[in-house]
This record gives C-alpha cells, structure tokens and sequence, in this order.
C-alpha cells in the first residue's frame, strides 16, 4: 500500500494539468528505506511527448546523487497518461527498474466517467505489474 499525504497527491496533479498535453514526469524521495514519500522532484520530459515520458539522463544522474547525499531513495515514480486511462503500458513496465518504487500513474484523461484524473499506484517487479491501494492521509 501507498501511504501518500494529500499535498504531495496535489502537487503531483498539478505537475500532471500543467504539462498536459505531454506526459509529465518525476520522484517522490524518501529517506531510505522508510517507504515514505516526503520529497517531490518534478522533472522534465525529455521527450516532450504526449504518449511518453523519458527522464533526462543527465538530470537523473544528479537526481541520484542528490539522493545519496541526503540518504534518500526514490519511494514513488510518478508519470502521466494524457489520453488512457492510469495504468502501465508495455513501455512503462519495461522501464520500470526500481523493484521498490511505487509506480503512480496519474490520468489526465477522463477514460472512465470517474472525473478529471485518475491517481493509481502499481508495483512493477521483473516486468509483473500489481495495483496497490492508496491511503491518501493529512501528514505523517
């Protein structure tokens, strides 16, 4: 399960509308081994597309460092869908290379009559895909 305050699930909405049409992209860190999501890192798309979202190497490579510095890991990779319902492509799961990230997926689109965007969590493990509840909460 995903434990996620609601300013965090905020702002990454927000992230998602204002990049739309592209995907949007980016981590929640957390400090290591806490599974506790504190730190929004949006990033750029490199790609700049609005069927894929890929994250500048070089960004990354100091996101990672930055990480290590403070004693953090990626605790949650978000991206968006800006014409699909939230949930892994073919292409998402075989970039998923984190086994202990939560995957969010936020939906821009609205593919299920359920409102404007959908915000769902998948673990994505050696290429299997699993839905994972989501307990939005005040703090921690």
């Amino acid at each position: 399960m995903l434990t996620i305050t609601q300013a965090l699930v905020d702002q990454i909405v927000a992230h998602a509308r204002k990049d739309h049409p592209d995907e949007a992209c980016g981590v929640v860190a957390g400090p290591a081994g806490s599974d506790r999501p504190e730190r929004l890192i949006p990033m750029l798309n490199a790609a700049m597309s609005p069927t894929f979202y890929e994250f500048d190497s070089g960004d990354l490579l100091k996101l990672y460092r930055e990480m290590d510095d403070r004693d953090e890991e990626p605790v949650v990779i978000y991206h968006s869908h800006t014409a699909t319902e939230a949930y892994p492509s073919r292409t998402d799961i075989s970039y998923a290379n984190e086994p202990g990230a939560h995957y969010v997926l936020v939906s821009t689109a609205d593919t299920d009559g359920a409102g404007e965007f959908q915000f769902r969590s998948f673990r994505i493990v050696e290429g299997e895909v699993t839905e994972e509840e989501v307990q939005v909460i005040g703090a921690y």
